[in-house]
């Protein structure tokens, strides 16, 4: 793949994810299968609207049966999957449609919460859109009408996996196939802190005192369709809490009130202000922790610390009696490590929520932030 990105004044290749593969295989292994033909190279369209042509490995035909390979090439970003091989089989059924599940070395969901049900192989939404969508594109150019069963697997998946946190969400067995764009872009923290300290400094000299933090896209659509605030007050920050904090301070804003996902937030409550899974995931230990603190039975807690979400977490607390008691606890944690962080010059304040039961908790000056915030905007 030749699309790059110009990051920290470097060149940074792009690449292509464990989605993109699949579909790729899968597209392969339906065209030799319906005419017969060998194919070296494979063509798609990727849902960024970037077309890859990829070579097609490891191919094996059988009467009712082809499969193929996909490398996987996350260009310049570092990725435990990089230069694995992706397989899809395709096979004839007698069962109309497309079916598509994961073999050897793709996980299997064994927790609610995550994009696919218990039960499911780990490939995610878009992943299975675009595998289908691409199936049925060979159906149609060669008048198949029958159903086809797909099968995606990858013989290395399940050592890989021992690298990734799926272990801990509860998917087993092997690697996820994931992408929601269909292009893996590489990731400077450095370019994105820069971004949001030029954004921070333009609220800043157009003469805001006051700013609203949010970590992305969740933030922004609760903020505009449950607070009924216009989503262009806030600034997206990412997982870099500490450093949009830092960057308020060095700029001289007076107050930075932060809403977000209680997934994201919750970490703060455990002082870590890089909110990024790669740094860790102690979601689950910091609301049990608050949870027995607030008077959970042990038998409770090891329910909470098995769970994959925090809304899973809260539905165990809420059935207790216990969810307003623990989100009170954990919210003025929240509160006192972004006050740290934020030190004597800046005021700091926090809303939780969640896309199930909506705001969870407000610090105690929430409502006066949000208000200067207004003004200002």
């Amino acid at each position: 793949m030749e699309e790059f990105v110009v990051k920290d004044g470097k060149r940074l290749r792009m690449g292509y994810t464990t989605g993109s593969c699949a579909a790729a295989a899968a597209k392969a292994a339906a065209w030799m299968l319906l005419t017969g033909k060998r194919r070296e190279k494979i063509s798609l369209r990727t849902p960024k609207g970037i077309d890859l042509t990829l070579p097609v490995l490891e191919i094996q035909a059988e009467e009712n049966t082809v499969s193929c390979a996909i490398e996987k090439d996350s260009g310049d970003d570092p990725d435990i999957t990089k230069g694995t091989l992706i397989f899809a089989a395709v096979s004839r059924t007698d069962t109309p449609g497309i079916t598509i599940d994961g073999g050897q070395g793709i996980g299997r969901v064994t927790k609610r919460g995550l994009d696919q049900p218990v039960g499911n192989a780990a490939i995610n939404s878009v992943p299975r859109k675009m595998i289908e969508e691409n199936i049925l594109e060979i159906c149609r150019l060669t008048d198949y009408t029958d159903g086809l069963s797909v099968v995606i697997f990858a013989p290395d998946g399940e050592r890989l996996a021992k690298k990734t946190f799926n272990p801990r969400l509860g998917i087993v067995g092997g690697i996820s196939i994931l992408g929601t764009t269909g292009i893996v872009e590489p990731m400077s923290e450095a370019a994105l802190v820069e971004t949001i300290r030029v954004e921070l400094r333009q609220r800043k000299e157009n003469g805001a005192k006051y700013v609203l933090l949010t970590p992305g896209n969740y933030g922004s659509d609760f903020i505009r369709l449950d607070m009924g605030i216009d989503a262009g007050t806030a600034v997206q920050v990412s997982n870099f809490i500490g450093d949009a904090l830092d960057i308020c301070r060095e700029l001289g804003f007076q107050g930075a009130l932060l809403i977000g996902h209680i997934g994201k937030l919750v970490k703060i409550g455990g002082g870590m202000l890089n909110t990024h899974s790669k740094y860790g995931d102690c979601r689950m230990e910091i609301l049990a922790a608050h949870a027995g603190a607030a008077g959970a039975a042990p038998r409770l807690l090891e329910q909470i610390l098995d769970c994959v979400t925090c809304d899973d977490g809260l539905r165990i607390l809420k059935s207790a009696g216990l969810c307003d008691r623990t989100l009170s606890r954990l919210t003025r944690r929240i509160g006192f490590h972004l006050q740290h962080r934020g030190g004597e010059t800046l005021e700091t304040g926090a809303i939780l929520f969640s896309k199930e039961y909506g705001i969870l908790g407000k610090t105690d000056n929430s409502q006066k932030l949000l208000n200067k915030i207004l003004e200002d905007f």
